[in-house]
């Protein structure tokens, strides 16, 4: 599969939020609504087909000219949707799920995670029974609640580990950084500090490792992606890939982090190559506008990633009030 540079954006995180109709960190729904996540401005927003923000979410009005529905969101990381038009999102600052309303502006605590023991909920995925799954970033577990916010299922100790293939009840995860639900409704999770791309198969009750070998480096591209690892850096707080995508044929994208690339897993061939991103590059520059070459791309600091209609969005954080969004395109 071919890939092309397709725009790049520079963000100015304290004046953009939305430039040229994307958000540097924002997700796309499965009927294509953009939604923008400012988790360090506590508040997200719903992209109208003007580029322009339609409402935001957040504790107090964000700008005067965008209707705000009232939320205490705090740290917000992931937004999803429920089959009724409903939102469910994610906080990693007081691992609270909260359920918002756009057609009736409100909302309302869905999952009290404090209350629970959760530690630094993570991304929140909506499966195909409507069910609600959430990471633990530093808990390693994996929760699935229903839509009333019922606690059903628990994946994970609370303590570190690492099995290749484990039934539900002998999961062992090692801080989670990201979740998606694929295509095939199984929910795969980026197994972080185990440097491991791991599938939670629903049909089973399994969970098996996709990549990794559970040690950290940049070794496996052409070749198996159980035999590929990834990048790490044991001073870092957040050590491993640090972000996880999948498209609509269940190939599946990793943002190595500390590589400083992007990674892909083809699933019908079973293997994994590099698909962007200079990996000898270690300034923190910003990348030239008219930058085509892929594998010259500067990719500090990929912090999270989204998929959607043969697009993969791949925000960089340059500083804590810049930062870049590379939008790479398949070639057919």
């Amino acid at each position: 599969m071919k890939w092309r540079v397709n725009r790049i954006l520079h963000f100015d995180l304290k004046i953009d939020f939305v430039k040229d109709g994307l958000a540097h960190f924002g997700f796309h729904d499965r009927t294509g609504n953009l939604y923008a996540v400012a988790h360090q401005r506590h508040f997200l927003g719903l992209v109208g087909k003007s580029g322009r923000l339609e409402w935001t979410a957040a504790k107090n009005q964000v700008f005067s000219d965008v209707p705000n529905i009232r939320a205490p969101l705090d740290f917000p990381i992931f937004v999803d949707c429920l089959g009724d038009g409903s939102l469910v999102v994610s906080n990693f600052g007081d691992s609270r799920l909260y359920r918002i309303y756009p057609d009736m502006m409100k909302s309302e605590l869905l999952v009290d995670g404090a209350a629970l023991g959760i530690k630094h909920a993570g991304n929140c995925v909506v499966d195909g029974d409507g069910c609600i799954w959430l990471n633990e970033v530093e808990g390693c577990r994996v929760r699935r609640f229903d839509q009333a916010g019922r606690l059903l299922l628990t994946l994970g100790t609370g303590e570190p580990g690492f099995e290749s293939r484990s039934d539900f009840n002998e999961a062992t995860f090692n801080w989670i950084y990201d979740i998606r639900r694929g295509p095939d409704g199984n929910i795969y999770v980026l197994d972080s500090r185990n440097f491991a791309v791991r599938m939670i198969d629903v049909g089973v009750s399994r969970v098996l490792t996709i990549a990794g070998t559970g040690k950290p480096g940049y070794t496996g591209d052409g070749g198996n992606p159980l035999q590929a690892t990834f990048g790490g850096d044991s001073s870092a707080r957040f050590d491993g890939p640090i972000s996880l995508s999948l498209d609509e044929d269940c190939n599946i994208y990793v943002g190595d982090r500390f590589n400083r690339v992007v990674r892909m897993i083809e699933r019908k061939a079973n293997t994994i190559a590099t698909i962007a991103g200079d990996v000898a590059y270690r300034g923190e520059e910003d990348n030239d506008p008219l930058e085509g070459d892929l594998f010259a791309l500067k990719l500090p600091n990929i912090s999270s990633m989204d998929y959607y209609n043969g697009h993969l969005f791949v925000p960089t954080d340059l500083t804590e009030q810049s930062g870049d969004l590379v939008v790479l395109s398949k070639v057919s």
